[in-house]
Parts: C-alpha cells; sequence; structure tokens
C-alpha cells in the first residue's frame, strides 16, 4: 500500500483578506480537490503578532479565556493560548487597532495586556511568548506594566492616566509592588520588527500615523517616549531608547525589556517552532508558505521566508502562493522558493481576487500544486 503524500500548508495572513488560518484552509482544499488522497498538515503561522495565539491554538494549544480593558478601557474578550507550562499571549486581542472605532493615539493604552498576562500567571504558565503586533498604542507598555502592579508617578505622586502621551508628565517609576511571578517566568517578546524606542525610525515617527497619529501627535509622542526612557535608565538601569526592537507595539518591547526582563526574538521564528513546523517537515513531499504579497519585506524575517528556509533545511520543497508576486525568479530562488503564484494567475480580474481571495485561491492551489510532485 502506498504512503500517502504529505505536504505541510504553512501560510501567513493574507492581510485584509485572508487569516492565516483561512488561507491554510482554503490553500487545502484546492489539494483535496485533485489529490484526495494527500496527508495535509495545516500549521498557519504568524510573525509575533496578529494571528499568533490562533496558529498556537491549531498546533494544539488549548484556549484560556479572559475578559480585560482594550485600548480606550472598554472590556474586551481574549484568549491565552496554553501547552503545558507555556502561555502565548497576543497584544493585539487587547490592545489591537482593530478594537477601536476611532483611533486614539495620544491614549490609547495597554493596561489589558498586563491583565492577559495576569491570566496566564494565575493560570500557572512558566514560560509566556508575548506577541506583539497590531498595536493601537505608543504608550511603551505603560498600562501592561500598571496592571502589573507598577506605579508611574507625575511630581505630584499621583499614578499616570493611560496613553503615551500622559509619559511626557512621568517623574518616577516605583517597581516595589511589581507583581512577584513575573520574575520567576520567561518572558519572550515575539516581535518583527527592529526599530528602537524613539527617534525617526522610532515607535512613534515610524508606527504612530497608522494608528492615526498627526504629525503634531507624533512629535508628542516621541517626546514622551524620550522621557520614559530616561526616567527608566535613572531608576531601573535599564538603557531602552535606543535598544534594536524596543519599538515594538509602541513601545510595548521596550516596557516588557526594563520592567520585566523579557527577551525580544524574531516572531516568525518563534511561531514556527511553537506550531512545530520542523517535525511537521518530516517525510513531507512538499511545503507551501504564503501572504498577501511576496515582496522585498517577506525577505527580511516574514513567515514565508522563515517557512521556506526551513523546508530547505528539512530538503523539503517549498511553494510560495500570495495575493501578488513581486520578487524576481532569483530572489525566489535565493529564498528557498521551488515556485511560486498569485491570485491574478488564475483570475486576472483583481476585483474578483479581492472580493473571493479564498475561493481562487483554493484555484490557484489546485492548479500549482500536482506538477510540483510529478
Amino acid at each position: 500500500m502506498l504512503t500517502p503524500v504529505r505536504i505541510v500548508v504553512a501560510p501567513d495572513s493574507f492581510k485584509g483578506s485572508l487569516s492565516a488560518e483561512d488561507a491554510a484552509v482554503a490553500i487545502s482544499e484546492g489539494i483535496a480537490r485533485v489529490l484526495p488522497d494527500a496527508e495535509l498538515l495545516l500549521r498557519p503561522i504568524a510573525d509575533g503578532g496578529e494571528g499568533t495565539v490562533a496558529a498556537a491554538l491549531r498546533a494544539g494549544y488549548v484556549p484560556l479565556a479572559a475578559r480585560v480593558s482594550g485600548p480606550d478601557g472598554r472590556p474586551v474578550d481574549a484568549i491565552v493560548a496554553r501547552d503545558g507550562a507555556t502561555a502565548v499571549v497576543e497584544l493585539a486581542t487587547a490592545a489591537g487597532l482593530g478594537q477601536l472605532s476611532d483611533p486614539t493615539p495620544l491614549t490609547a493604552g495597554t493596561f489589558g495586556v498586563g491583565e492577559l498576562l495576569r491570566a496566564a500567571l494565575d493560570d500557572g504558565a512558566r514560560r509566556i511568548v508575548l506577541g506583539i503586533g497590531g498595536s493601537a498604542t505608543t504608550d511603551g507598555g505603560a498600562g501592561m506594566l500598571q496592571a502589573l502592579g507598577v506605579a508611574l508617578l507625575d511630581a505630584d505622586g499621583a499614578e499616570l492616566p493611560a496613553g503615551g502621551a500622559a509619559l511626557a508628565r512621568l517623574d518616577r517609576v516605583d517597581v516595589s509592588r511589581l507583581d512577584p511571578r513575573i520574575r520567576e517566568v520567561e518572558l519572550v517578546v515575539a516581535s518583527d520588527v527592529d526599530n528602537p524606542l524613539v527617534g525617526p525610525t522610532g515607535a512613534a515617527a515610524v508606527f504612530g500615523p497608522q494608528k492615526g497619529a498627526s504629525p503634531a501627535d507624533v512629535a508628542e509622542l516621541d517626546a514622551a517616549l524620550r522621557r520614559y526612557a530616561a526616567v527608566l535608565a535613572r531608576d531601573l538601569g535599564v538603557h531602552v531608547a535606543e535598544l534594536p526592537g524596543a519599538g515594538g507595539a509602541g513601545g510595548t518591547a521596550a516596557g516588557a525589556v526594563a520592567v520585566l526582563g523579557a527577551k525580544v526574538v524574531s516572531g516568525a521564528e518563534l511561531v514556527c517552532d511553537l506550531v512545530g513546523l520542523q517535525e511537521a517537515m518530516d517525510d513531507a513531499a512538499l511545503a507551501i508558505t504564503g501572504e498577501g504579497a511576496l515582496d522585498e519585506q517577506t525577505l527580511h524575517g516574514k513567515g514565508p521566508a522563515e517557512v521556506a528556509a526551513r523546508a530547505g533545511r528539512a530538503g523539503v520543497p517549498c511553494l510560495g502562493l500570495a495575493g501578488v508576486v513581486r520578487l524576481s525568479a532569483a530572489q525566489l530562488t535565493g529564498a528557498g522558493f521551488v515556485a511560486a503564484a498569485g491570485l491574478t494567475d488564475v483570475e486576472p480580474d483583481l476585483a474578483r481576487c479581492l472580493g473571493e481571495p479564498a475561493q481562487i485561491l483554493t484555484r490557484l492551489a489546485a492548479e500549482v500544486v500536482p506538477p510540483l510532485l510529478r
């Protein structure tokens, strides 16, 4: 009896069109149409931002529900993914831009992120992975720290209100009431950016406009984050202003590193480890990954490039599927792809590609996968 061909399906999200989970399902349905006996291992991935918890759940983690504060203080329902001693927390579920009807760049906060970390601690986690993409905030993780017991005080000894703008009034950081359990766990921040906290490539300047910040808001937030970094350096002896990666998620990475002792790592690499991607490659005939656009950004630490690299190390050919492919043949080969195809390869009508991405991705997979297995 012949062993069914094994295919690993590990896409990232098609931003604005399909979640990583939906993309994986669409691809698998296309393959099943033409290769009904294939063994399909679905391992949707993320780069540490939105979709990180969903990827962990698909890989076998179990959900832990929590009601926490959203970026504007209103309650939101979020999920922590648990597996043994490890908990996966996604910032975007508590402080995501999609949770606001109108952006509030100066006052949006991360208090709910700290509440999610507390929920993981309450559930006995010994290792916490915090995925930080997709934030609505530029508060340096201040709200997160306050939820864990840190006092951020102004010159009158009053606690600062929510939001990055308030950090301009920061006079003192008091960590005496920080939840002691956070010091006893391994805290890993998964990020796909290497921006510093402040300056022209910092959290406010680069990401603030995406969160509704005007040029004046950006200047105000950058100045506030500079004050934040200066007080952290003075009171805690930790310097994060220029630290690569500290600007992730509006500076949440900076707060996590300076006060919580976190380590910042590549989100794509960490999520691929979380979902057991390397083990899934064993005896596979093909790996499939993708995202909305396979372009220059893909080559700089994005999930599909990580999947292709791991497939190459396992001796497994890797196919890239995307809304659009903007990489040259040489770039694709250099990144480890044996082939790549976009939705417009099977549907030239761009409006249909945008309106029916799942159906067209299914068609694309059915067309391009069988020739690679002959």
